[in-house]
């Protein structure tokens, strides 16, 4: 059995982006889909009934909400202190595996990354007692991976600002933080000569979105990719991020 999964930040809830949502989604053809900015629950209802998918759930103005084709026996949103944006937990029907859905603090500043390892290290503290059985982390970590350059020329005036604020260099400290938590990075285990660049969509240049496993389990990962579409830059400013996990 396989798990067909997908992560996608779909900006500002979709609100009037339904269909090239739907014509990326259907692409895929996902078994689990965890959103981010998926504030307006409205929205997510009509892209799980477009995309043939039964369950679903999201709260308003909550970020991670998820949509599925397979029963889910368990939901859950986690707001640890100081988290900005609940993690969302789901857990399809056979309990197999375990999926967190996240949403760390954005914009690239020193300030902001230190607020994302808090965000993290909450996260990997309540999900402790969760870490002996397969599971995955999903989403938009808006961080960049160690090793990876973030070229300031090609961010906006206001953001170049703030990196400016921070001495001009960021140490990205998040990531690091889950591989020494013993997850390996799914799609750069199995593409580490890629990219993977998935924001923005007109001019992609970082990556933000990621899954992480279990070391010990990431060679469930029959594969993973960034998903590039003629409607992915009419659907989001995010490309959507997919994977297939053997349960």
């Amino acid at each position: 059995m396989t798990l067909r999964l997908l992560t996608y930040n779909i900006r500002h809830g979709g609100a009037g982006r339904e269909g090239p949502l739907l014509a990326v989604i259907r692409a895929c053809n996902p078994d689990l889909v965890i959103f981010q900015e998926a504030t307006k629950p409205a929205v997510v209802e009509r892209l799980a009934e477009g995309s043939g998918m039964k369950f679903c759930g999201s709260r308003p103005r909550e970020s991670l909400a998820f949509m599925s084709r397979v029963p889910i026996v368990h939901r859950e949103w986690h707001r640890p202190r100081l988290s900005r944006h609940a993690f969302l937990e789901v857990v399809p029907e056979g309990d197999r595996v375990r999926v967190f859905g996240v949403h760390l603090s954005a914009v690239h500043a020193a300030w902001t990354e230190q607020r994302r390892v808090q965000e993290l290290r909450a996260l990997l503290k309540s999900i402790e007692r969760h870490q002996h059985g397969f599971h995955v982390l999903a989403g938009d970590f808006n961080t960049l991976a160690p090793g990876e350059l973030l070229d300031i020329r090609q961010l906006p005036h206001r953001l170049k600002a703030l990196v400016w604020l921070s001495g001009g260099r960021i140490r990205w400290r998040t990531i690091q933080v889950i591989l020494d938590a013993r997850y390996r990075d799914v799609f750069r285990s199995l593409q580490p000569e890629q990219p993977g660049l998935t924001f923005p969509t007109w001019n992609p240049h970082v990556r933000l979105d990621y899954f992480f496993a279990p070391q010990d389990s990431v060679t469930r990962a029959a594969g993973c990719h960034v998903v590039d579409h003629p409607e992915v830059k009419a659907a989001s400013d995010h490309f959507p991020l997919f994977a297939e996990f053997s349960l």
